[in-house]
């Protein structure tokens, strides 16, 4: 029976006029109260009117400016009182937005703050891992085609691989078959060649040694000449050349670190006391035995 009545929408509502009738009695209880002023500044009225401008793209009349206002008192009244009576309390939204507010005011601390060159070198010297480069390739491919070479392609491949050794500079756009790939590549990433020749033909690559036609190499088309005309090695670049990419991640880090800074101080301003329900407690603890 009390679980049907619980349920009951008719009982909800007459609890909530309880609570409205029973706060509006604790407000008028409060005339006695001396009155908080509400200064409503000119740098107020500005921003309000800066943001009436933003959002209708016209500044307001004098009377929706007057609306802007009085609205703005209202909303400052109601959150004075709200806080008075303590209608904050146990609002998740209302929690959330405050701490979200102090993640800002910690943020916009962190920001002020400009990393100097020492403190990007020991950074970048620090963190290695976040700036390590791939190795970079610059290289020429010949390609055959497997399906138009059935009987024929390891022989095609020992002839044309000898053709190319004896002229290594030889343009070689008519050579092979066709295939929907540049037949020179510079300056690209071995993941780069991966997303476009596979893994296999990516690996392959890094055992064979610049200033030489080699192969064949298989790819997921089919198989490969290659000339390497140079390889730089996976490493880690100076802070000239990625100081901007440095400052970026120093400022991530840094805000960060300024925010955890910021609640360890103010954590050490409460006891922290954490009453734990007996069936969400380990059960050596709720036992009583040594954790």
């Amino acid at each position: 029976m009390f679980k049907r009545w619980i349920k009951e929408p008719l009982l909800h509502f007459v609890l909530i006029g309880a609570a409205l009738f029973a706060a509006f009695a604790l407000l008028s209880a409060r005339d006695d109260v001396p009155r908080d002023a509400i200064v409503i500044s000119a740098g107020k009225i500005d921003h309000l009117a800066a943001l009436f401008l933003r959002t209708w793209q016209r500044p307001p009349t004098r009377p929706e400016l007057e609306g802007l206002i009085d609205d703005f008192v209202r909303e400052e009244a109601a959150y004075r009182e709200g806080l008075a009576v303590g209608l904050d309390r146990d609002d998740t939204v209302v929690r959330r937005r405050i701490r979200q507010k102090l993640d800002f005011i910690a943020e916009d601390v962190a920001d002020l703050i400009e990393p100097d060159e020492a403190a990007l070198a020991a950074f970048l010297a620090a963190n290695p891992e976040r700036f390590r480069v791939d190795p970079r390739l610059w290289f020429r491919h010949v390609y055959l085609d497997p399906e138009k070479r059935r009987d024929t392609l390891e022989a095609d491949a020992r002839e044309l691989l000898a053709r190319l050794a004896d002229e290594p500079s030889r343009d070689t756009f008519m050579l092979g078959d066709a295939i929907l790939l540049e037949p020179a590549y510079g300056d690209v990433s071995t993941r780069e060649i991966a997303g476009l020749f596979g893994a296999q033909f990516t690996s392959a690559l890094a055992e064979l040694e610049p200033g030489a036609w080699r192969g064949p190499i298989a790819s997921g088309y089919g198989v490969h000449l290659v000339f390497i005309d140079e390889r730089r090695g996976e490493g880690l670049p100076p802070l000239d050349e990625i100081r901007a990419q440095v400052a970026r991640e120093w400022s991530n880090a840094h805000r960060l670190e300024t925010t955890e800074q910021f609640y360890a101080d103010l954590l050490k301003r409460y006891e922290i006391v954490i009453e734990w329900p007996e069936d969400a407690m380990p059960k050596e603890v709720a036992r009583g035995d040594d954790p």
